[in-house]
């Protein structure tokens, strides 16, 4: 690939970057400068601490990357559910396993997307 092709992208991901950092802490210490001392009589902070606050609040509440924060640990969790049902799943007759998922789609999620049993259509 061509240098400044690279060299063209890397800055225009910096400059976004710096965009979005910029828009972000903007709009935090307009949003803090607005509510806080009005509602707590806080103090009114500057841009620089807006930048600190979010930093330190990443840090407390975000963590850093996903070792067992965000979706690698739903991942790991929905693999196994997914085992434990198949396991569940291999121990039972077909026709134990269909009633097994018909009672799974009526039961779970929402009540609106819940689909009806067929007992409950024919009845109506």
């Amino acid at each position: 690939m061509d240098r400044k092709f690279w060299l063209l992208r890397g800055f225009k991901f910096v400059l976004f970057a710096l965009l979005f950092v910029a828009a972000v802490g903007s709009l935090t210490m307009y949003l803090w400068n607005e509510l806080v001392p009005l509602l707590f009589h806080g103090p009114v902070i500057n841009f620089w601490q807006t930048l600190g606050l979010l930093l330190l609040s990443r840090i407390l509440f975000g963590g850093w990357g996903r070792g067992g924060h965000g979706q690698a640990s739903w991942a790991r969790k929905k693999k196994i559910w997914r085992e434990k049902m198949e396991s569940r799943l291999s121990g039972m007759t077909p026709e134990q396993q269909e009633k097994f998922r018909q009672k799974m789609q009526t039961a779970c999620g929402p009540q609106w997307m819940r689909r009806q049993a067929p007992e409950a259509a024919q009845a109506e």
